[in-house]
């Protein structure tokens, strides 16, 4: 499926303006990019804004010890945040963003980004509150960071993706845990085999599995 103003429409609906999804339509790249693809390095400049049609992208920051943390993950409907305001600054990338998923999207030209702003309210608006959602969200990442143990956050972590699922059963390796948040493999693999040892989660080769309500009272013990 292509790129055309009402799929825009249906996927952007806070972009549904006539205008300016006839402008997003005329200038937009239609890009599609495989799971796992590097989508912007740290330092690099910006001359497009991704709007996610399909698939999802990981934005995440590289330390010089090699090890990551998820800054926030930008899903069908959304942008990166970081890209609006690099290219509305003028200033590189300070980040990394792959693909987490076979990727879809409208680009639209760095010009085009910032010129939006001062003519179309609802480009104006879409963008301003994908910032204050990302800001919030990245608060409260440094607010877990700060002062909450790693085993509260691994369990808060398990719980929430499970909240997303209809099933208990995580896809999940122990890296993608400890990139996700902020901290090494053997830290996970340490909490994860105490999570075990209370009956909180089952662990086998690439997956966990989650008990719901033990976790929870685990979780509050912690507290």
């Amino acid at each position: 499926m292509g790129l055309d103003s009402e799929r825009l429409a249906k996927i952007f609906p806070d972009l549904c303006a006539r205008p300016l999804l006839n402008e997003i339509e005329k200038v937009a790249l239609h890009a599609k990019l495989p799971e796992g693809a590097t989508i912007c390095h740290q330092g690099q400049e910006c001359t497009h804004l991704a709007l996610v049609l399909k698939g999802s992208a990981r934005v995440y920051q590289l330390a010089e010890s090699g090890r990551e943390i998820t800054l926030y993950r930008v899903g069908p409907g959304e942008a990166c945040i970081l890209t609006a305001s690099c290219i509305m600054s003028q200033r590189s990338f300070p980040a990394v963003a792959v693909c987490g998923a076979e990727t879809e999207a409208a680009l639209i030209p760095a010009a085009r980004v910032d010129e939006w702003m001062g003519f179309f309210p609802r480009w104006r608006q879409f963008i301003w509150q994908l910032m204050a959602d990302r800001l919030s969200h990245v608060l409260c990442l440094l607010e877990e960071v700060t002062f909450r143990r790693m085993d509260q956050r691994i369990g808060a972590y398990l719980l929430e993706k499970t909240g997303m699922q209809t099933t208990s059963h995580l896809s999940l390796t122990h890296q993608v845990i400890a990139d996700d948040l902020g901290t090494s493999r053997e830290v996970v693999s340490r909490i994860l085999k105490d999570l075990q040892e209370r009956g909180a989660v089952r662990l086998s080769r690439g997956q966990i599995t989650v008990q719901r309500e033990t976790l929870q009272k685990a979780m509050n013990q912690c507290d």
